[in-house]
């Protein structure tokens, strides 16, 4: 019993600066995290930590994609019919470089071709069937773009996804 309670006591510890539980934003206290900050390490060194917002409009992602899409909420897009969806997750520069690298790993066990596209600080695009994924990790912040069921080949899913991210980059 006693090693029971000590190990979850030790879970605990290891859990609680992790900020399980806790919400996104520093509160009242001022404590956030800052890029450079020690802490942070050199791969977030300058990195913004600030979240900006979504890069687009359903007019759009309509322009971009050719075909009408509708605002279903938190950058999310479709086609109205509950089938071809857009969907676009925002983050600071910093978090996304410090998810990135196992983001990358997740898209190549996924994805049959996983290809750096050179835009940004870090980029990446997968495609396959019916799917593609982008990662963008730019200065104003971090994105991953997820375009599904579009029934578009290969070459116009690479096309519609390079043109989302420049729009992005702007």
């Amino acid at each position: 019993m006693r090693r029971v309670v000590t190990s979850l006591l030790l879970v605990g510890a290891l859990l609680m600066p992790a900020g399980c539980g806790g919400s996104d934003d520093a509160g009242d206290s001022g404590v956030g995290v800052v890029a450079g900050d020690e802490n942070v390490g050199d791969a977030g060194a300058g990195l913004s930590d600030v979240k900006p917002e979504c890069p687009f409009t359903a007019d759009k992602v309509s322009e971009i994609i050719g075909q009408p899409m509708k605002d279903e909420g938190n950058c999310l897009f479709g086609d109205g019919k509950g089938v071809a969806s857009l969907t676009v997750t925002v983050s600071s520069a910093l978090a996304g470089e410090t998810t990135y690298d196992y983001q990358r790993d997740t898209a190549g066990k996924s994805f049959p071709k996983v290809s750096d596209i050179g835009k940004g600080k870090k980029s990446y695009l997968a495609i396959k069937d019916i799917q593609a994924e982008a990662a963008l990790i730019s200065d104003k912040g971090a994105y991953t773009l997820i375009m599904s069921s579009f029934g578009f080949d290969e070459a116009t899913y690479d096309k519609t996804m390079n043109t989302l991210i420049d729009t992005i980059l702007g």
